[in-house]
């Protein structure tokens, strides 16, 4: 009979873990909050020091009584939750749970392998007040702005709307950039481009115009280039310059969570909750053989790019058995975390460097090896020697003006040996037969017209790094962020792009002008320095909880005094009653009610006043929003007639209007 009871948060972590520990262990999974702040009020009292008031989770109460029925009998109870500042708190709630006369004690281990499983039981530590003190301080925080904030835009806007202290900054970022995208004016401009050879070789040099007079200079008009153009074909052209130094380029450091996110958008299109779902996968366990579940990575939610002692050596060991003394440096590769990073954390790595992707392909499905691959090569190549090249510029003279032309050429691989999409958008222009003094026969001169362009939208990878820059929110945050905004209707994503929607701007305008703190990034930004300063216990979180609601309360006050709900009538009658019909928004996206709500109720999707192509079919094209988020247009007269539109056709593009 199990003498112990551990506690974990995953049941998916429970097979891998039993069977380290052994038969003297009973491990059960807490399947994360059990305790958390009542769901329907508040939840915390605002006159006694922000007290938190934690309750049962109603949906896992008997997950609660099978831990207190199953720790009865234990004397000795491990609690085994996630290595960071929530995994904290979860242990430390349900420790107040399970009752007096027992030992507890903490265990973490950021890599669920044999060797660090049987390691933290051997040296089982306290809870961390400090830990436990900043998730709950960033719990209340949360709590207090989005269960104030939201009715509010209840009453003003519409229904199941939201805002939250980070969620409203990020939705703000892309409201911006949408607006500058909307209010850009591209600015015209010309480069001349001249084709060059070189008299016994076949290579074509292609240069730019970089000078005029020696000065810099810029063509805004096409006739401006044509003149320039007939002067420079009068020309002789001349190599007048060669300059060539060697180039190192380093390795990357190991993946944390945000550059993992970017990294999986950008080269397997994974967004970021399929990327944390994936990554928890791979670290809780999967068979690979001989039927016991083996974590494949460390913890996927860090921010710190330190590398334990162990690993570093495994890789060390790695590289110069596999490709060779010279891919090795002579001491391991550093990289520095960022200030606030939590520096007990190890980076995302491979929890065994000789586990290669290929090994373990026939155990993986394919997401799963992709992601696996990406993390393993990036741990790799992170402790190996930097790529050199040879950066070759030539500057041509033709008279008054100058051309330059530049490339590089790979002298040694370096960590790109593991990298061959890196190493191929590396090769450039091979410009080694060029010497001063050459003569160039001009082929072909071109001028080209340009535009500058707007501020590209946001990707999920491009929001996460401008998120981790601006210092807003933490790693664990960034999936759940994108996902609340695109839920709310606040965004769309369109191929991977995030739109600000109608309904995400006047949301964003109203929090900025009623709630201007709460929408200052940089105010935001300083409250995640303060809830660190509380983990490194220099900081009270009552302090600042204090020092928050003061200013907070005022604004709140002045909103709900200020905001004037608003009717935007539509010209429709309401079907029932007769009154004017009204655009609302509710959680999904907007649409159409009665005015004389409450008396009259009738309520119906936006019609965009689109007939239905269907022939016999009397319906308009109603606006609607699949699960996912996206947009697309169905017939008002649904179930009887089911088609749909992906967009809404163009005026005079097939379909009648109204």
């Amino acid at each position: 009979m199990a003498q112990s009871l551990v506690i974990v948060e995953s049941p998916a972590k429970v097979k891998t873990i039993n069977k380290i520990l052994g038969h003297k262990y009973k491990v059960l999974p807490s399947m994360g909050h059990l305790i958390d702040l009542p769901k329907s009020t508040l939840g915390v009292d605002l006159e006694r020091n922000f007290e938190p008031k934690f309750v049962v989770v109603r949906a896992k109460q008997k997950v609660l009584s099978s831990l207190k029925k199953e720790a009865k009998n234990k004397k000795e109870i491990y609690i085994a939750t996630d290595p960071d500042r929530e995994g904290e708190a979860i242990g430390w709630n349900i420790v107040n749970q399970l009752g007096n006369g027992k030992k507890f004690y903490r265990v973490t281990f950021h890599e669920i392998t044999r060797d660090a499983v049987l390691r933290a039981f051997a040296k089982p530590r306290d809870f961390d007040q400090k830990k436990i003190d900043a998730q709950i301080a960033r719990r209340v925080l949360d709590r207090i702005v989005g269960y104030q904030i939201s009715p509010l835009l209840w009453k003003k806007v519409g229904s199941r709307l939201s805002a939250g202290r980070v969620q409203s900054v990020a939705l703000r970022l892309i409201v911006e950039r949408e607006r500058a995208i909307k209010s850009f004016v591209p600015q015209e401009y010309w480069q001349i481009e001249a084709r060059l050879k070189k008299a016994g070789f076949e290579d074509l040099l292609v240069a730019l115009l970089e000078k005029v007079d020696g000065q810099k200079f810029e063509l805004t008009t096409g006739q401006e280039a044509q003149k320039l153009t007939s002067e420079i074909k009068q020309q002789e052209f001349v190599v007048s310059q060669i300059t060539q130094r060697e180039v190192k380029r380093n390795p990357l450091p190991p993946f944390i969570t945000s550059t993992l996110q970017q990294e999986a958008f950008n080269k397997l299109g994974f967004n970021a909750q399929k990327t944390m779902m994936i990554a928890q996968q791979l670290y809780e366990g999967i068979e690979i053989g001989n039927g016991e579940p083996v974590g494949l990575i460390t913890y996927m939610r860090t921010d710190s790019v330190n590398i334990s002692k162990e690993a570093i050596e495994g890789a060390r060991q790695w590289i110069p058995h596999n490709y060779g003394q010279q891919y090795l440096p002579e001491t391991p590769n550093r990289f520095k975390s960022k200030k606030s990073a939590q520096e007990a954390h190890e980076a995302i790595r491979p929890s065994d460097v000789g586990r290669t992707p290929a090994d373990l392909k026939a155990y993986l499905d394919a997401d799963q090896y992709k992601l696996y691959e990406l993390i393993w090569k990036r741990f790799i190549c992170c402790q190996m020697v930097p790529a050199v090249y040879q950066y070759k510029k030539i500057e041509i003279s033709a008279g008054r003006f100058l051309f330059g032309a530049s490339g590089s050429t790979l002298l040694f691989d370096g960590f790109l040996i593991l990298d061959a999409e890196s190493r191929q958008e590396e090769e450039k222009l091979d410009l080694t037969h060029f010497q001063k003094g050459d003569g160039l026969k001009l082929l072909e001169l071109r001028p080209s017209q340009h535009f500058t362009k707007p501020p590209p939208r946001y990707s999920e990878a491009s929001l996460v790094k401008a998120l981790e820059e601006d210092g807003i929110g933490r790693p664990s945050t960034y999936a759940a962020i994108i996902q609340t905004l695109a839920a709310r209707n606040y965004v769309l994503r369109d191929r991977g792009y995030f739109m600000a929607t109608e309904l995400g701007m006047l949301i964003c305008d109203l929090l900025v002008e009623y709630f201007p703190k709460i929408m200052d990034i940089g105010f935001t930004a300083t409250m995640e320095e303060s809830l660190d300063l509380i983990e490194e216990g220099k900081l009270a979180y009552n302090k600042l909880l204090g020092e928050f609601y003061q200013p907070f309360k005022e604004e709140l006050d002045y909103a709900m005094a200020n905001i004037v709900k608003t009717q935007q009538f539509i010209d429709r009658q309401c079907p029932q009653c007769g009154r004017p019909m009204t655009i609302k928004w509710g959680r999904k996206g907007k649409f159409m009610s009665c005015s004389g709500f409450p008396e009259c109720k009738f309520a119906q999707a936006f019609l965009t006043g689109v007939k239905c192509p269907e022939p016999g079919c009397t319906g308009e094209l109603a606006e609607r929003r699949s699960k996912r988020g996206s947009i697309f247009f169905g017939c008002s007269n649904y179930p009887q007639c089911t088609h749909i539109e992906n967009k809404l056709p163009e005026p005079g593009g097939g379909l009648e209007e109204n």
